[in-house]
């Protein structure tokens, strides 16, 4: 058998392509998109805040660690580790990635709600997060 070489025109073409995939950052709009589309509704930022600050009948809300306007650095409730602002006008870090989007909602919801959060609830904390501006 023999074995196909690539140019080395081709190969740089091929790393560049991928690093740019590998680049390719969401924007906090995209994330919002995503959630309302597998949820099948747009989110809603008054539902978004109520389920952010309100305590579910766990010892935390959302708002415990990352403040009820979370325009600032919060604090976690046990550990104390300063938590970067949440709201992405106010930190343009946050949801950028989809996949550590889905990361940390699925790590929160389960302290706030004992459970995973629906993408209709993501969607509407995220369309809530994205009223807050400067």
């Amino acid at each position: 058998m023999s074995k196909k070489k690539i140019p080395p025109l081709g190969l740089a073409l091929a790393l560049c392509m991928g690093a740019m995939l590998a680049a390719k950052a969401e924007t906090p709009a995209q994330v919002l998109a995503a959630y309302a589309a597998e949820a099948g509704a747009p989110g809603n930022p008054q539902r978004g805040q109520a389920l952010f600050t309100q305590n579910h009948g766990q010892t935390w809300s959302c708002a415990s660690c990352h403040g009820a306007l979370p325009t600032q650095a919060g604090k976690h409730a046990s550990t104390a580790k300063t938590i970067a602002p949440l709201a992405p006008a106010f930190n343009p870090q946050r949801f950028v990635d989809a996949a550590k989007s889905e990361k940390w909602f699925r790590r929160n919801c389960k302290d706030v709600l004992s459970r995973e959060c629906t993408p209709g609830e993501k969607a509407d904390v995220l369309s809530w997060l994205m009223t807050l501006k400067p």
